[in-house]
């Protein structure tokens, strides 16, 4: 099963405020020890949304929208993507992690879909494009 684990932005994250180096040295090894498990996939921190955009779409139309976003608790501030056996394993792990901000925050887990989810709706054409793009991602990969 493969999930995303968001580490959800405060304002320190928003305000662009670097971690001590005591927190960085300890996720360090945090990660360290998920690639030894052969649970991490692939993780990176996010910079501010005052650097981000957003694409709103309404039929046709698209609109820029510039950063920052006001909602700081509904934005990510970093991100694991972890591949574990269910989304018990995915909580205990969580539950290891050094707290990833200086005060208070939370971090959310969400399951991927896979191919399988959409067995009712993909057609045999739909099927073979997201195989093409999979497999153009895994090429590059290698």
């Amino acid at each position: 099963m493969r999930v995303m684990v968001m580490v959800k932005a405060t304002e320190d994250s928003e305000a662009g405020i670097m971690p001590e180096p005591e927190l960085f040295e300890a996720m360090g090894k945090f990660n360290e020890e998920l690639v030894e498990a052969g649970i991490m996939l692939s993780g990176d921190g996010l910079k501010p949304s005052r650097l981000a955009k957003r694409i709103a779409f309404d039929g046709a139309d698209r609109r820029v929208i510039d950063g920052p976003f006001t909602e700081t608790g509904e934005l990510v501030a970093g991100f694991w993507i972890w591949e574990v056996k269910d989304m018990d394993e995915a909580v205990a792990w969580v539950k290891r992690c050094p707290n990833p901000m200086p005060g208070p925050s939370e971090i959310e887990i969400r399951p991927f879909y896979e191919m399988e989810d959409f067995a009712d709706v993909a057609s045999p054409e739909g099927q073979a494009s997201h195989d093409r793009a999979a497999e153009g991602l895994a090429a590059r990969q290698s």
